[in-house]
């Protein structure tokens, strides 16, 4: 079985760097540019494990988590935060919600 990784973030750049790695380390990857798309991604793909950055336009990865964590078809999809946001209250705020890790850039 393939895992699969879904990677929201809004910087291109970084967003293509993680994909690429998680490619070369034989996971099949996903991007999605902001939290909007991402969620819709989600929902149709359910991938094994989301990685998401917290700020974001039209949709943040906090409103992202939300909505994945309300619907059961994504409810249970691992979702780690990779953000830049690195004060204790965003990281308190993160697992409060129910993502599985924080990790900051």
């Amino acid at each position: 079985m393939q895992y699969s990784i879904l990677v929201i973030d809004d910087n291109k750049d970084l967003r293509e760097n993680i994909a690429e790695i998680l490619d070369l380390a034989g996971y099949h990857t996903t991007t999605a540019e902001n939290g909007k798309r991402g969620v819709d991604l989600a929902i149709r793909e359910k991938p094994t494990l989301i990685v998401c950055d917290i700020m974001m336009p039209e949709l943040d990865g906090f409103g992202v988590l939300h909505l994945l964590r309300k619907n059961p078809e994504t409810s249970q999809i691992p979702l780690i935060f990779l953000t830049a946001k690195a004060e204790r209250a965003d990281f308190r705020k993160g697992m409060e919600m129910g993502a599985d890790d924080y990790i900051t850039k």
